[in-house]
């Protein structure tokens, strides 16, 4: 099998995580973000939503006016309706009114005022909310799209070491950070700032003693802040971290079902969740508490400042500096000042999940592939040129390894021509497998180069070299589509007589049509539903319909029973005519077959010859020869 094609089993990931690690919150990781870089990353995703911000921003403009004027008609009732005074300069446009200069009039219009203020108001808030909600949400659907498009990118490694379900986390609930940032605390941010301005300008016109008592408690919200941020920050982290891990304990399970089931091991797994779980939800309970706590003391500032203007605002009254309507005003402002000041204290609290989930989405950003295009990579078009004679394969001096300093090929040359059927065979790490993932670019070799039709595969770009290979592995990889999809999966675009015509080649086609919907009918998850010879047949079909010029087999009989197998080699034989292939077998069935045998040895070729060629030899094939018929492993 190719490496790093396998699926983790229940017990975890194959090695170590490669992005952050649980436990470490509010620690730099890989990507050495820091909280003047994270925000500006993220907020090109809110300039994409420009055209949405700018309606935001009339809406909240508009409610914040409405906020402004709503405590005035209540002020003008007290003092000019119910004490009779005279109505102010600014508002004496209301006596014009039908009705408007008798005190029962001027009621009547100033409580219709209020009801429209309060409705204008509630509309703008309506409208604002709506268009939030659509602009978050293609915020986040782009960052998600960027997250998987970068995921794939990555290399077979890369995903081996990682858990599957920590890494659908970042996709799908991480990427939500950009909405945390932009709607979540830059809307809010901007919606304070405003109000305050237009809240402090009329308090201080009314009072400015009063608006300079309601602003001595702002100080005390900033020391809030600063003693809360951090420790919000750090458990959100860890919250966030927590539920990849049960995310990922959750999904290998599931892919290891029939591993599990065999050796009867539900309950460990099920106690491995619940361990999860349970971490997590103290992760969240810790971060809860922070968030209250931290509400509580800027409640009970927000308490004290107003507690303060009220008694300061009533000795103004009794000293007549300050009338009853006044009074009412202020307090109503102040109320209106301690919201946003608490909004922008809380926007800690939202910029600590939003860092916490940006730094989890930034991690996978941070870590480059391994495997790219170089600037100017130019299509393949040794097909077009070539025709089906294209697809001469040429290995020179090639080294390479999974981890530094240990190579699992040594100077390896190896040559593949069209027409030509190439078996690599030798003992298990031998390289085999190693050799078919360098083919297609899933890793690049440390020295010396592969070359297809001449040219460097590093010189192409990587979807036109990918499109003129076809693969078929020991486990074939199928998707819970129709089968008609899972064959058409390498050419969408293909007919449906095409589809057929493969099937039909690949000996699938009969089983196909017993199906209940026949080729419309749709298939378990990884083929579940079909047994192991059948997948086969698919997966040939598939690479037949694709009409590659370059075959990799990957065991692709090992698993099958003789009968089986004996039925799938006629489809194969036929997939091979013409082609480059290169396999990997370890029946002598398979092999004898080959044009040329390559027998590898400590990464290198040692051997290379026809079957009975090798057989006659008394190297290292022949002794591999005389452990399979004697049941031995190879």
């Amino acid at each position: 099998m190719l490496p790093g094609t396998g699926a983790d089993v229940a017990g975890g990931a194959t090695g170590p995580s490669d992005l952050g690690a649980v436990g470490t919150p509010g620690i730099a990781g890989p990507t050495g973000m820091g909280v003047d870089v994270w925000w500006m990353r993220l907020g090109r995703y809110g300039l994409g939503q420009w055209r949405s911000l700018l309606l935001i921003l009339g809406c909240i403009v508009l409610t914040v006016a409405m906020d402004v004027l709503r405590p005035w008609p209540l002020k003008l009732i007290i003092d000019n309706v119910l004490e009779g005074e005279a109505l102010p300069a600014p508002a004496g446009w209301l006596e014009s009114l039908p009705g408007g200069a008798s005190r029962p009039g001027l009621l009547a219009w100033l409580t219709l005022g209020t009801i429209v203020l309060f409705l204008v108001g509630w509309l703008g808030k309506m409208v604002q909310q709506y268009l939030q909600v659509g602009a978050g949400a293609r915020m986040v659907y782009a960052l998600s799209a960027d997250v998987f498009r970068h995921l794939q990118r990555m290399s077979l490694r890369f995903h081996g070491r990682q858990p599957t379900g920590d890494l659908v986390k970042r996709v799908t609930s991480d990427t939500g950070c950009v909405r945390e940032l932009v709607v979540e605390a830059g809307l809010p941010l901007v919606t304070s700032l405003v109000t305050l301005a237009s809240m402090l300008g009329v308090m201080w016109n009314l009072d400015a003693a009063l608006a300079m008592i309601a602003l001595g408690v702002a100080p005390l919200l900033g020391v809030c802040i600063w003693f809360f941020a951090g420790p919000m920050n750090g458990r959100s982290y860890a919250y966030y971290a927590c539920q990849g891990v049960a995310m990922a304990r959750a999904e290998q399970t599931l892919t290891a079902l029939p591993l599990v089931r065999a050796f009867a091991q539900e309950d460990r797994e099920q106690r491995r969740l619940d361990g999860a779980w349970r971490d997590s939800d103290s992760a969240y309970l810790r971060l809860t508490s922070s968030q209250l706590q931290f509400k509580v003391g800027t409640g009970t500032v927000s308490a004290l400042g107003t507690a303060a203007v009220l008694a300061f605002g009533g000795f103004r009254v009794l000293s007549g500096d300050l009338t009853v309507g006044g009074l009412v005003v202020v307090l109503s402002y102040v109320a209106s000042l301690y919201a946003p000041l608490e909004t922008l204290a809380y926007l800690s609290t939202n910029l600590a999940s939003a860092a916490a989930g940006a730094k989890r989405v930034f991690e996978v950003f941070d870590r480059a592939p391994e495997v790219t295009e170089r600037p100017g990579a130019r299509v393949w078009a040794g097909a077009a040129r070539h025709g089906m004679g294209a697809g001469h394969i040429r290995f020179e001096g090639v080294t390479f390894g999974y981890e530094p300093g240990r190579p699992v090929l040594r100077d390896l040359d190896l040559e593949g021509r069209p027409g030509e059927t190439i078996a690599l065979v030798g003992a298990s790490g031998a390289g085999k497998s190693t050799v078919l993932a360098l083919i297609p670019r899933l890793y690049d070799p440390w020295e010396g180069h592969i070359a297809l039709d001449g040219v460097d595969l590093r010189e192409l770009t990587l979807a036109s070299l990918r499109r003129q290979i076809s693969t078929v592995l020991q486990d074939p990889f199928l998707l819970p589509l129709s089968v008609a999809e899972n064959i058409a999966y390498a050419r969408p675009a293909a007919s449906r007589d095409e589809v057929v015509r493969a099937a039909v080649a690949a000996q699938a086609d009969e089983f196909i049509r017993q199906l209940p919907q026949g080729y419309d009918t749709v298939i378990g998850e990884r083929g579940a539903t079909l047994s192991g010879g059948q997948r086969q047949r698919l997966a040939i079909a598939r690479a037949l319909l694709k009409d590659a010029p370059v075959l990799i087999l990957d065991e692709p009989t090992s698993a099958l029973d003789g009968e089986t197998e004996s039925v799938l080699l006629e489809g194969m034989y036929r997939l091979m005519e013409g082609r480059t292939t290169i396999l990997i077998a370890h029946r002598w069935s398979t092999v004898r077959r080959a044009t040329r045998v390559c027998v590898l040895e400590g990464g290198r070729i040692c051997e290379g010859g026809t079957h009975d060629e090798l057989l006659a030899r008394s190297g290292v094939y022949r002794r591999l020869s005389a452990l399979q018929c004697e049941g031995g492993a190879t």
